[in-house]
């Protein structure tokens, strides 16, 4: 609900959280609050016809790029164009010294108009009280400034698109919301004034077109931090702040610090999780091998993934989770919030270091083996809460981390020093070792796992460890090839499950069976709510009934 509001001496719209609500209107209410439609075109002949300014922008190009409608569908090309919905599409150019990203958008009109306009709604606001949602409340004191002719509107300035950027200031975050509308972006950052850069699933870091100076991020920048109750000034120039999409934004404020002025970088997290079905869809991993944690999951194992940064740990430990029983007690522990599971039994912790009485990972770890969890999730294991990691192993708490570690010698060598000092015995307590990387093929930037590693024992005599590789990454022909056999499957889930070694060959037969429901959800349905729904099903009507659906074309979970 809006509060009553005054007018000041210089009149403003006060500052509205930024979360765009979610609602259901009908299509007329739709085209009166946000002027250009949040369903995406699936052809470029639909997408010029309905914005024309995209045909402007693609008229101004030699050559003209691929309309996709997501980036994942097309594998090839590097020069794309796809859209994200309110009008808005994005043109990936990735070739030259580096890579370019252009928001192609409605034309922002001049600032001296946008102050009007605000000037005009401020007036309009003045001793009212207002119900409802925010940006339908403004979109209709626009219109209503505009109708009284409180703002005179120069005839080439195009009222639609006035109130895109109006709205967008108001009820979003201004020049940085194209950005955070992109769900192929995973960083976004501006190092002073100048244009903004990303970091793209598909292409690694690009360019942008958008140009700011130092006085528009200053005052972005300090709208933001209003709104989000931070106080960001010369003598507190670092902030952090959580957006409602979950995605984290840090600020630098000030030339003092900054040199080249007031920089900010956005960590995105996706709403939804990418999900085991995608990442085979990426060629990440296989549906064998999605197909083989699944059932290791199942029956509570500890393991790690393992790689160098930016390889795609969290992504990928997001994933998994999903395998995980849907009624199991997860306890979560992070330093900053990026696990996101769909379990109802989740704790979810996070360290508290910079306010009050500090709060390690190491505190949290010990509160989480009095909470009788089936799975401890550590975001990323760094120091001494390692050592307490293995100790809950040892109790037989599963438990499963991300770690930066580049293969299994360079993770036995960090687990076994300081700080983290888990001794050399205690490391047979982790099962397995989930390997990844990140690596360029032409002008894109690709993840693979490249191993999957079992550990067997550890030899005091000999200072080694024991291990079976699983999994194997064939770097020349980019394939991950399956073994053939698992010291776990034949001992930890065979035993679980309690069958003789003569159903060893059925066992293997289970997983090719849901090799094959994760290669047709791969396909058909790739989503992560959809995979949480097939694995219910698996575990409620068993894993061949689910497989037989699948071979006749059906949704799993029907």
């Amino acid at each position: 609900m809006l509060q009553k509001f005054k007018v000041p001496v210089k009149p403003r719209v006060p500052n509205f959280k930024v979360s765009l609500p979610k609602r259901k209107v009908v299509a007329e209410e739709e085209e009166n609050t946000w002027p250009f439609k949040k369903d995406i075109c699936k052809t470029l002949e639909e997408a010029v016809k309905e914005h024309p300014y995209l045909a402007t922008y693609l008229d101004g190009l030699k050559e003209k790029p691929k309309y996709v409608v997501s980036p994942d569908l097309e594998e090839k090309s590097t020069s794309i164009l796809y859209p994200i919905g309110l009008g808005i599409y994005v043109h990936v150019d990735a070739g030259g010294e580096i890579g370019r990203y252009n928001i192609i958008e409605p034309e922002k009109p001049p600032r001296e108009i946008l102050d009007e306009i605000e000037a005009a709604v401020a007036r309009l606001v003045e001793n009212k009280d207002y119900k409802g949602e925010r940006d339908k409340i403004l979109a209709s004191l626009f219109w209503q400034a505009i109708r009284k002719k409180l703002v005179k509107i120069p005839e080439n300035v195009d009222k639609t698109s006035l109130l895109y950027h109006f709205l967008r200031e108001k009820v979003g975050h201004g020049f940085v919301d194209g950005f955070l509308a992109d769900p192929w972006l995973e960083d976004i950052s501006i190092p002073g004034e100048g244009r903004i850069f990303v970091y793209h699933k598909m292409f690694g870091y690009l360019e942008s077109n958008t140009y700011v100076s130092k006085d528009e991020i200053n005052r972005v920048l300090r709208n933001i931090a209003e709104r989000y109750g931070k106080v960001l000034s010369y003598t507190n120039p670092i902030i952090d702040i959580h957006l409602p999409d979950g995605s984290r934004f840090n600020i630098v404020f000030g030339e003092d610090i900054s040199l080249r002025g007031s920089n900010f970088t956005i960590r995105k997290f996706p709403k939804e999780p990418i999900s085991v079905p995608q990442l085979i869809r990426w060629n990440t991993l296989t549906p064998e091998l999605g197909a083989y944690i699944w059932m290791l999951f199942e029956v509570g194992i500890s393991a790690m993934v393992c790689g160098e940064t930016a390889s795609g740990k969290t992504t990928t430990l997001n994933a998994l989770m999903a395998f995980i029983s849907s009624d199991a007690k997860i306890v979560s522990i992070e330093e900053t919030p990026e696990i996101n599971l769909f379990h109802k039994n989740w704790v979810r912790e996070v360290t508290r270091l910079h306010t009050g009485s500090p709060v390690t990972m190491f505190d949290l770890l010990k509160a989480a083996l009095r909470q009788r969890p089936d799975y401890i999730i550590v975001g990323e294991i760094r120091g001494e809460e390692g050592r307490i990691a293995f100790q809950a192993i040892e109790t037989g708490h599963p438990v499963i981390s991300t770690m930066h570690a580049g293969n299994l010698g360079q993770l036995f060598q960090r687990l076994t020093s300081y700080p983290i000092n888990v001794p050399k015995s205690h490391i047979d307590g982790l099962n397995l070792t989930i390997f990844q990387a990140r690596m360029e093929r032409g002008k894109r930037f690709i993840r693979r796992v490249t191993s999957v590693n079992e550990i067997i024992g550890y030899e005091p005599d000999e200072g080694r460890l024991n291990y079976l590789p699983v999994f194997l990454y064939d770097f020349d022909q980019d394939k991950i090839r399956f073994t053939g056999s698992s010291f776990h499957l034949e001992t930890k889930v065979l035993t679980f499950r309690g069958w003789g070694r003569e159903r060893l060959k059925e066992l293997y037969d289970e997983m090719m069976a849901r090799a094959d429901i994760l290669r047709f959800l791969s396909e058909k349905y790739p989503s992560y709510s959809d995979l949480w729904k097939t694995s219910i099903a698996v575990r409620d009507k068993g894993v061949w009934e689910v497989h037989e659906k699948i071979k006749e074309g059906k949704a799993p979970w029907e």
